[in-house]
């Protein structure tokens, strides 16, 4: 076995950067290790800034065959990644429970086949990407997407592959090179996509992966006057970071940040189906950029819909991610664990009361926890946790439930339970919200728009969205007259 590959899971992967459709080891490493018990998965090239340049240089270089390259064959490539995902999908969702320790049977039934529907649903969308030309005074106008350039995603460590393929696979197919900076909690997965890729005949360049350190490379690539495109799922201060490194090269960039959206429960509602909802904002152990962790409840029903609460989060298994059985597996780093059970301790020292839980358990696990008694302007009602933590306040009007959902800084996505039609029509139109689901949650269709509102981001994508902003869109107008006769 190579000194650059360890194993993970029965898994070979392969710990170097991707640049240039080489393998590069860097002198430097970091140590990655599994929020499940602890254990050393492998030491990871630590890229630099002579690393990141070098990528951007790669992507640069490939960038021109890439873009001329037809629709249908960019289609077909992405259609055999998919392929490759699909072939891998055993392997590539126990390597990701055991390097972020989410679900294994999520990984397995839900996450993996999205990746592959990630490209495949692209590659498609690509090949009836047109706009109907129009007339302006016998003029006619024709808009076409061109493709932007070198493209840097940086992706997060909870959904690691899927948020990763949800950007790349646009950028692909839009025709761009792509540098993928993947957190460096979670890279394994993102390495085994560049192995899938290059057996797939993507050219070499258009796909380079860069590991290591934001602060050692991210200010490389974000930038850097050769890169087109920045797209970014992460805190709203990295964010900032990013948007004033990318200001002085006007850089375009999508942000997709950070959340602390409502779950609003009327008196009308199917109170099950309610609870239901609400439990399920522990999936992932709350680390879920869109999970409603605060709820709102209308007075009359607030004991009993607490009293159904109770009993249901009861019955969730909180346990070892690779367990069919799991519900809730661990959080994903120490230094997390330190922030969500702060957000948690510092809300009960001003009056909060744990309804449920609100403490740490063994090894990286959290207990899951439901805070009443909190402040609207307090910290554990306004600052995003990310972790199995809920709040849950009362109202007793529509706008006092509209004013306190909307009564963050963030706008990412909101949640309502209601029996009235009217009602959510009416509610809907007034929340602040990028996404709003009535009566389910986590419903996601890749032709839809994605994005935050406020402080949860910049920009949208999904369908025609993510090509808006992974491609110079071009209107040609061309006069009636002023042909010669070629003939």
């Amino acid at each position: 076995m190579s000194t650059h590959t360890t194993t993970v899971a029965g898994v070979a992967v392969d710990t170097r950067h991707f640049i240039g459709g080489e393998r590069v080891a860097s002198t430097e490493t970091f140590t990655d290790v599994s929020p499940i018990d602890g254990s050393t998965l492998g030491e990871i090239s630590r890229g630099t800034a002579m690393e990141a340049a070098a990528a951007v240089a790669a992507a640069k270089a490939a960038f021109p065959g890439w873009a001329a390259t037809p629709r249908a064959e960019r289609a077909r490539i992405l259609h055999a990644i998919a392929d490759g995902v699909d072939k891998r999908l055993e392997e590539l969702a126990i390597v990701e429970t055991t390097d972020n320790g989410a679900l294994l049977r999520s990984h397995r039934r839900g996450v993996m086949p999205r990746v592959a529907h990630n490209f495949r649903f692209f590659a498609d969308w690509l090949l009836t990407l047109e706009h109907e030309d129009f007339d302006t005074r016998g003029h006619t106008n024709h808009v076409s997407w061109d493709p932007a350039g070198p493209c840097v995603l940086i992706t997060p460590w909870n959904a690691p592959l899927m948020l990763a393929t949800w950007k790349i696979a646009p950028a692909l197919a839009a025709g761009n090179t792509v540098i993928l900076k993947p957190a460096e909690w979670t890279p394994l997965t993102a390495s085994i996509l560049a192995d899938i890729a290059t057996e797939a005949g993507l050219p070499a360049g258009v796909l380079n992966v860069v590991q290591g350190y934001g602060s050692e490379i991210g200010d490389v690539l974000t930038s850097h006057p050769d890169v087109r495109r920045i797209s970014f799922t992460g805190s709203v201060p990295t964010a900032q970071h990013i948007a004033a490194s990318a200001a002085a090269n006007l850089t375009p960039l999508s942000l997709e940040l950070g959340g602390k959206s409502p779950l609003l429960v009327f008196a009308d509602a199917d109170l099950d189906l309610a609870v239901d909802l609400a439990v399920e904002q522990y999936d992932n152990a709350g680390q879920v950029c869109l999970a409603a962790t605060r709820i709102l409840v209308e007075e009359p029903i607030a004991e009993e819909f607490t009293r159904r609460f109770v009993d249901k989060a009861a019955r969730l298994k909180q346990g070892d991610p690779r367990d069919e059985a799991t519900d809730i597996g661990p959080n994903i780093h120490p230094r997390q664990l330190e922030k969500i059970d702060g957000f948690v301790q510092r809300a009960l020292a001003a009056g909060a009361r744990a309804v449920i839980g609100g403490h740490r358990k063994d090894g990286q696990y959290y207990a899951p926890t439901l805070l009443t008694d909190v402040a609207q302007n307090s910290e554990i009602v306004q600052e995003e946790g990310f972790g199995p933590v809920l709040t849950l306040q009362t109202f007793t009007t529509e706008e006092e439930a509209v004013r306190l959902a909307n009564g963050t800084r963030f706008g990412l996505a909101a949640t309502l339970a209601t029996g009235d039609p009217e009602r959510a029509e009416r509610v809907t139109a007034q929340l602040v919200a990028g996404t709003v689901w009535v009566n389910c949650f986590f419903v996601r269709d890749l032709r839809a728009p994605f994005g935050g509102s406020r402080q949860s981001g910049v920009g949208r994508e999904g369908g025609t969205w993510s090509f808006d902003f992974y491609c110079d869109l071009k209107n040609t107008v061309t006069a009636p007259k002023g042909w010669k006769d070629h003939g």
